[in-house]
């Protein structure tokens, strides 16, 4: 796992604890901007749908759906590659000869 502020390294070994921080910045890393799941083009950044608001994204949450993205904002930059493929495979779809 990516800290989202630094782009520093962090293991993980069995899951991110809630006050873990990072060994470089000190910033937080079980914070939204760090999870899978964090994502700016859904409803509060989250494509969990059960998980409760977090009103600031870059402060350590009690969120029991993290999951440890693998870069800083992992989870908006892999939704926004699956919309791009999907896009290429439309157009490719309904391509005029």
């Amino acid at each position: 796992m990516k800290c989202w502020h630094c782009d520093t390294t962090a293991e993980v070994v069995e899951r991110v604890g809630f006050r873990d921080e990072c060994e470089r910045c000190g910033r937080a890393l079980h914070v939204c901007r760090n999870c899978g799941f964090y994502d700016t083009s859904y409803n509060n950044a989250c494509r969990e749908t059960q998980a409760e608001r977090v009103v600031d994204k870059e402060r350590f949450n009690f969120c029991e759906y993290f999951v440890p993205g693998s870069g800083p904002g992992a989870g908006a930059a892999a939704a926004s590659q699956g919309k791009s493929s999907a896009q290429a495979r439309l157009e490719a779809l309904f391509k005029k000869k």
